[in-house]
């Protein structure tokens, strides 16, 4: 499935494709486009648009699009995945105070996007393992408050 979005990525435009593939779509393709070619190249390319304005998968009241994605595919089931939503929505947003670890995440991912300025493919690509490594933090945190 192709899934589409603004071009030059932060911290949702990455965080999005890493559950994707994650979670929902292991053979996905993802396609950056000017912003204000969203919608007509998500129609010509068939193309699921996310993480714009007016979408199903978009930022919807204090939530981002990351929270979008993990309600629709229902991955708030688990506890790690919930606390990881809290995580980005508090680097992607204006509430830096969403949890201690956001604003260190934001920070981490705007480096990656100056590290690989403008190829958007090779910053997704170089943002999955920190995006891996954060996933394995909150199911960390997460065992530990329950135990």
């Amino acid at each position: 499935m192709k899934w589409i979005t603004r071009e030059h990525p932060r911290v949702d435009r990455v965080a999005c494709p890493w559950l994707i593939e994650k979670f929902v779509d292991k053979q996905a393709e993802f396609v950056y486009v000017p912003a204000d070619q969203v919608t007509a190249e998500a129609q010509k390319r068939g193309a699921t648009p996310y993480d714009v304005k007016d979408v199903e998968l978009g930022h919807h009241g204090p939530e981002c699009s990351f929270d979008a994605f993990v309600h629709k595919y229902a991955l708030d089931k688990d506890p790690a995945m919930a606390y990881m939503a809290r995580v980005i929505r508090g680097a992607d947003t204006a509430d830096k105070t969403a949890t201690p670890e956001s604003q260190g995440v934001e920070a981490v991912l705007d480096g990656l996007r100056h590290l690989h300025y403008p190829n958007d493919q090779k910053q997704r690509e170089a943002s999955r393992p920190v995006l891996d490594a954060l996933y394995a933090f909150c199911q960390k945190k997460v065992e530990a408050k329950s135990a």
